[in-house]
């Protein structure tokens, strides 16, 4: 792709017509799961990272196999398990034949990063992936070593199963940007996947964008400018989050134990100013706010037992304070 553009409004007519052609490609394999689709393509063009929650056959590996093919990134899947370690994520040092140590990269070293049911592994090697998802680097004995760029860390989740999980924890939830949640397709959409991977007709995926047309699109989108009402609006959706005296919703006091921190407000302006982007907007709205407040908030609260009680999701509380 030609990255010689005269100006920002010409580069987000490509970012659109990109993202047009990503739609496209993905579309070939994924069949229905537009809103999700558009999450996950949000958050890498914003530099974040997603957990993807769903019922097993939801096809949320084929999802993140698919995208990794059309943009063209190389792509690791770790399958989560309870015996798995911290090093056969990162890596570990060997003696070589010439009783030197010698750095051997674990599959966290690649563009793409799927976790495979990443609580079904203990809190030490859910952390594992801390560093990673934070600095774009992991230390092994001392030493840091940089990861490839672009990185980003999709991650998918089973909600029924309680036996052999481990939650994780606040902190390593709160560096996911969303937390995107896939339903069953609609009975018109359940009978195209039969359709579609029951044959030998299998649609094949064009690669659309290279490395450096993505770290391009995501300095890009960070060059987006954002108006003083857009900025204040996003905080304010967080700060209306945190329980308190001085909190005028009745919804947040009564049904929530903690509210979103600050890394909320950021991944809110940088989401909207993406959303705006692919929208063909030059610069975001309170309603480009609005479109990724969801996803983005959805696991940074935490309900009380009375929530629990009464049977109020977060979603419910997300919508009062929307």
């Amino acid at each position: 792709m030609n990255q010689h553009y005269t100006s920002d409004v010409e580069a987000i007519k490509d970012l659109v017509n990109s993202y047009q052609k990503l739609r496209t490609e993905i579309g070939k394999v994924i069949v229905g799961q537009d809103a999700v689709v558009r999450d996950v393509l949000i958050s890498i063009f914003s530099k974040g990272h997603c957990l993807l929650v769903g019922v097993p056959g939801l096809a949320k590996t084929l999802l993140v196999n698919t995208i990794s093919q059309a943009l063209g990134l190389s792509f690791n899947r770790i399958q989560f398990t309870p015996d798995l370690m911290p090093s056969d994520i990162t890596g570990i040092e060997i003696l070589d034949e010439n009783r030197h140590f010698k750095f051997i990269k674990g599959p966290v070293f690649a563009n793409i990063i799927l976790a495979d049911e990443i609580n079904r592994t203990p809190p030490k090697t859910q952390a594992a992936l801390l560093e990673a998802m934070q600095e774009r680097s992991v230390t092994v004995s001392g030493k840091r070593y940089e990861l490839p760029i672009p990185f980003f860390v999709l991650a998918t989740q089973n909600p029924i199963e309680q036996e052999g999980t481990y939650p994780l924890p606040e902190a390593q939830l709160d560096r996911f940007m969303f937390n995107v949640f896939l339903d069953y397709p609609s009975f018109e959409e359940e009978v195209q996947v039969v359709k579609n991977t029951t044959g030998n007709n299998i649609g094949k995926v064009e690669k659309v964008l290279e490395e450096n047309d993505i770290t391009f699109f995501q300095e890009l989108i960070r060059k987006i400018p954002v108006a003083d009402n857009v900025l204040n609006y996003a905080v304010g959706l967080t700060a209306k989050t945190r329980p308190g005296a001085a909190n005028k919703s009745v919804m947040i006091n009564d049904y929530v134990a903690w509210g979103a921190g600050p890394r909320a407000s950021q991944f809110l302006v940088i989401g909207a100013k993406c959303h705006a982007a692919i929208n063909g907007k030059y610069s975001p709205d309170i309603e480009d706010v609005k479109a990724v407040a969801v996803p983005i908030l959805r696991h940074r609260l935490v309900r009380n037992y009375k929530a629990e009680a009464d049977g109020v999701s977060v979603e419910k509380i997300i919508d009062s304070i929307l």
